[in-house]
């Protein structure tokens, strides 16, 4: 009961003080290019909040800080999900940070044989709609506006679809996944292949002998991989008519087929909570953990430098004086530090520069992997960013018919506000502290997490600024956090 009086507050007194007005997220079905050429210019918040005119002008305000979630009564998320969002302290307009929640249908893909026996009048197709439905969770961290993000939270789980169509009789059938598909007949007349009939040619036999076994599961994570690389590319080619500013980070959880698939591209996380473990199921992509990555590419194509950065590291900048000196440094190759001698091309500004969060590469930008940034580019310079960065994520599996889970089992999401301030320890206590003020059935008790969670991040307005319970500096980021209960699918509408 504590507890929940404790967040009442400070919801109550972070809405105190409304700002700047707002307007409705665009509905589903309303033009698309329309919808994503307002987002540049306007405030709009994940359209499952199903916020009012003036609860979006209290998720605009700065001061306030108002932490926003679904109302009950309203449409219930998927599994019972809770979801808890709150706007930054002043550091960008709005709240660039979106959010999306689906239930999704995958239908099969005409076969070609299908196609070519309608053509042909000589048979009928297969009818009705043939396909599996995944669960989506996803939260995009807008960076130099929030274009990229507001376009990637309404299309990103529709690519994952498109590639997933190729793959419904494949995932459920439990024999190996073939090799090759059957061609398809929209590129013309071929000759019969011996796929046809299960046989493999003769002449193949000897070079083609070892086959290299591939999983259903990495089939998922492909198309998944791919599924980003079609968003950031569709971003790239709509950037200017469409007004895709910036760029942004991208964490999405599939459910499919009892497995969890999570996809990071940034610097947010996702962390499981199972009987008070915590399993890792993303990590962050920053300039310090793709160091070599990034090194290599400069050392295969200096001209992406601009003949203004190197690709080797030192502890500190060079100064002209040390020319001849031994210095500590390292490369692409390298974990540990050497010395070497200092050259003149040593004293050019390194690819990688700061530590920690201020880490950033070639002095601009503190994430490595993610969507859009294609205009992204040196300060007073013509040097491209983007060939440095990723928009292929790592995905991580977890198999949920593996344990059985408890109602206290949870998956939590979370932008790198949360987890600037926030350790997995922490959170894990968050977690476990909330769901035992609640009964087991209570599907409000996620969405409480959530809040606790974005809450206990952000702080308290103080004199000093928004400050923790422990009196340091609260998280003055967007912060936007799911938490997925891992029981087992509850009702949704």
């Amino acid at each position: 009961m504590l507890l929940r009086v404790r967040t009442a507050v400070a919801q109550l007194v972070a809405g105190l003080g409304a700002g700047a007005g707002g307007q409705p997220p665009a509905e589903p079905g309303e033009d698309e290019g329309a919808a994503a050429a307002a987002a540049d210019a306007s405030f709009c918040r994940p359209a499952f909040l199903q916020l009012t005119a003036e609860e979006l002008r209290r998720a605009d305000d700065h001061g306030g800080r108002a932490v926003q979630s679904p109302h009950d009564g309203r449409r219930r998320l998927p599994w019972s999900t809770g979801y808890a969002e709150v706007i930054n302290a002043g550091k960008s307009q709005h709240n660039e940070d979106q959010a999306c929640c689906e239930v999704v249908f995958v239908e099969r893909r005409p076969s070609p044989r299908g196609r070519l026996l309608s053509r042909e009048g000589s048979g009928e197709p297969d009818r009705g709609r043939k396909g599996f439905y995944f669960h989506y969770w996803a939260l995009f961290d807008g960076h130099a506006g929030s274009g990229a993000a507001v376009v990637a939270s309404r299309r990103l789980h529709l690519h994952i679809c498109e590639q997933l169509r190729d793959l419904v009789d494949i995932l459920q059938d439990p024999s190996p996944p073939p090799i090759c598909l059957p061609h398809d007949v929209r590129a013309g007349p071929t000759e019969p292949l011996a796929e046809d009939n299960g046989e493999v040619p003769n002449d193949a036999v000897p070079r083609f002998h070892l086959e290299k076994a591939v999983s259903h599961e990495s089939l998922v994570i492909g198309a998944i991989e791919n599924a980003f690389k079609h968003m950031d590319d569709e971003i790239k080619r709509e950037r200017v008519s469409q007004h895709l500013s910036g760029g942004c980070c991208a964490l999405a959880a599939i459910y499919l087929m009892g497995k969890f698939y999570v996809a990071n591209a940034g610097d947010s996380r996702a962390i499981i909570i199972r009987n008070g473990e915590i399993i890792p199921m993303s990590r962050e992509f920053t300039p310090e953990t793709e160091r070599q990555r990034l090194q290599f590419l400069g050392f295969l194509r200096p001209e992406l430098l601009g003949k203004e950065f190197t690709h080797l590291e030192f502890p500190r900048r060079i100064q002209p004086k040390e020319l001849g000196k031994k210095m500590l440094y390292r490369d692409q190759s390298m974990n540990g530090w050497a010395y070497k001698k200092i050259e003149e091309d040593d004293l050019k500004f390194p690819l990688i520069y700061g530590e920690g969060k201020k880490a950033r590469v070639m002095a601009t930008i503190g994430v490595t992997r993610g969507l859009g940034d294609h205009d992204l580019k040196v300060f007073s310079s013509n040097i491209h960013i983007k060939p440095f960065l990723s928009c292929f994520p790592e995905v991580r599996v977890y198999d949920l018919t593996q344990y059985e889970h408890c109602p206290d089992d949870v998956l939590v999401m979370g932008t790198d506000g949360l987890w600037d301030v926030t350790n997995d320890k922490e959170v894990a206590g968050v977690v476990m502290e909330v769901l035992t003020s609640y009964e087991p059935n209570d599907p409000c008790r996620y969405t409480m997490v959530a809040q606790e969670l974005v809450v206990r991040s952000r702080g308290v307005l103080k004199e000093r600024g928004w400050r923790l319970a422990n009196d340091k500096l609260g998280s003055g980021d967007d912060i936007s956090v799911f938490v997925i209960p891992l029981g087992g699918p509850g009702n949704y509408t």
